[in-house]
């Protein structure tokens, strides 16, 4: 059992304690999985002696071998008999095999009574095992409650998992579905019924896996020969699927991969794993890029010299960038995860229409993050992408449950130094408090606008300057009177846009392309809201070094 999979050591170990006969397989089920030729666990990592095949494959040959019957069924090709045809046949010869799912799993059950029966009569009967795939489309989440057949087979299922009758007879039932939370709520109910998670592949996996594909694959791989470990490093968090998909591919276009390929092909294989969920981002900025703020960037880069060095315990579990629009609170986020050198997942498009599928989607994000290793999450809109509390009259309780899971993901300890979760908001006063406090979010830190002239002009010059069209340091007392108040480096960037243009079309002297754009500036956000949003970020503030004397002088603070 040591060198079994987590799942499959879980699963074995639920079932020969007896604790539990019907199991729920679910994540990443879809994926290839690592097989030994022959039965058995290969002693050896490196020997070569695995394959990649299926799930049904790694059940039938790894975790069941010793059942005489194997059946499965599925909404496509129906029941099917993949192991001990002469046997189930002794039994079903001349019955009528129903087309309908509950059709389907009344007739199983009746097989799996026939043969406890017989076990009770004679003491010996067939060991019996069945696998419903895609069970998430043969009994799913809907919001109709009154739904006969669903709830029909929800009942049955649970009622073949209750009082032991399953393990003490030598019998097992596996619902494998792609998320546990489209699976009907009558089994999430149930505590008989064992949940198991198969994870993404972690970087050993997906190395073994390079191996296995080595000696079919060998100019695809050629440039990686002696250091596979590595290739298994960048390519960590994909599935192997993925994986096969791309080195096979590569071997039939005879293109080797190389250095330059993996972090490009990485994204886009983890974007296409998570269908649109997410967007995978590896900056190629730091810190350097961010104008002013010292004393943040101060804070930050300690925290990261504790990372480098593996002090976890002294990481926060998460930060929170607040401010008014604009202030600079996305590219602060990619700067930190691109002076951390660790990807950058940012959370989109997880909220559905349909009942289950929102907390299906954070199920599948949560897994890709915890396969990933060290990752900066960034949730920007934060007051409305996290969910509250209480859920709304409209939305069916979706709001609550979303909360419920971000919040307990967030404080999971064990992601301390592996998951930095990184929040924005305009308006953090609307974050759920729980959210915010310690042990989720430990780190608050507000950005401000420009409160000086001078600060304006030196944000004007530099974004100026990042286009080619440099304004000279001397220029300032002539421009002072024209820079405006509060100025976001988001509205900076459009002058320095307007600046660009005028150089370019009118072939104006950059500080005079400047003084002409800034001519009845009028700001993009009044400057009302600006001074609310800054006043509510400060409240927000976990250190009073991140706040200037300026800044605290405007606000009266």
């Amino acid at each position: 059992m040591s060198k079994l999979p987590v799942w499959a050591a879980e699963i074995i170990a639920g079932y020969e304690s007896r604790v539990s006969g019907c199991f729920v397989i679910h994540g990443n089920v879809g994926d290839r999985l690592l097989l030994p030729a022959q039965r058995g666990m290969a002693a050896d990592k490196s020997s070569g002696s695995a394959r990649l095949s299926s799930l049904s494959d790694f059940l039938g040959e790894v975790l069941l071998p010793k059942f005489e019957v194997v059946l499965s069924y599925d909404l496509g090709e129906g029941l099917r008999v993949e192991r001990g045809e002469a046997v189930f046949q002794e039994w079903a010869a001349g019955k009528a095999i129903p087309a309908q799912p509950l059709g389907v799993m009344r007739l199983v059950g009746e097989y799996l009574r026939y043969l406890r029966n017989l076990r009770a009569m004679s003491g010996k009967a067939p060991r019996v095992a069945f696998l419903v795939k895609e069970a998430e489309l043969v009994c799913p989440a809907l919001p109709n409650a009154l739904n006969y057949e669903l709830n029909a087979l929800a009942s049955l299922w649970r009622s073949w998992a209750t009082g032991g009758r399953l393990q003490e007879n030598g019998q097992a039932v596996f619902l494998i579905a792609d998320r546990w939370a489209n699976l009907h709520p009558l089994l999430a109910r149930e505590g008989a019924v064992k949940a198991v998670e198969i994870p993404l592949p972690d970087e050993d996996d997906v190395t073994r896996a390079l191996e296995v594909l080595e000696s079919s694959c060998p100019i695809a791989l050629q440039n990686f020969k002696e250091r596979l470990p590595d290739l298994g490093r960048g390519l960590r968090g994909t599935t192997l699927e993925a994986v096969e998909g791309l080195v096979r591919s590569r071997e039939y276009e005879r293109r080797p991969l190389g250095d330059e390929d993996v972090g490009r092909l990485k994204r886009e294989l983890v974007e296409q794993d998570c269908e649109g969920l997410i967007e995978f981002i590896e900056p190629d900025r730091s810190l350097d890029d961010v104008i002013g703020i010292d004393e943040v960037k101060g804070w930050l880069r300690e925290d990261l010299a504790l990372w480098r060095k593996g002090e976890l315990e002294a990481m926060p579990m998460g930060y929170l960038f607040c401010g008014p629009v604009g202030t600079g609170k996305t590219y602060l986020a990619e700067c930190l995860a691109g002076e951390a050198g660790v990807p950058m997942v940012v959370m989109r498009n997880f909220r559905d229409k349909w009942v289950g599928s929102t907390e299906a989607n954070l199920e599948k994000i949560f897994a890709l993050l915890h396969a990933l290793g060290r990752c900066l999450v960034f949730v920007d809109e934060a007051d409305q992408a996290l969910g509250q509390r209480q859920s709304g009259g409209g939305d069916s309780g979706v709001n609550s449950r979303v909360y419920s899971m971000m919040a307990a993901e967030m404080s999971d300890t064990d992601n301390r130094g592996k998951i930095v979760w990184v929040l924005a908001s305009s308006r953090p006063d609307l974050i759920e408090v729980d959210l915010k406090r310690p042990g989720r979010i430990d780190v608050k830190i507000p950005l401000f606008p420009t409160t000086t002239p001078d600060e304006g002009f030196a944000l004007i010059r530099a974004l100026c300057a990042a286009r080619g069209v440099p304004i000279a340091k001397e220029e300032y007392e002539d421009l002072k009177s024209w820079i405006p108040d509060l100025l976001t480096p988001g509205a900076a960037e459009a002058i320095a846009v307007k600046v660009f243009r005028r150089v370019k079309s009118q072939n104006e002297r950059p500080e005079i392309a400047l003084k002409k754009s800034l001519d009845g500036y009028l700001p993009p956000v009044s400057y009302k809201i600006i001074r609310q949003q800054m006043k509510i970020a400060a409240d927000e503030s976990t250190e009073p070094g991140f706040i200037n004397d300026r800044v605290k002088s405007l606000l009266g603070l």
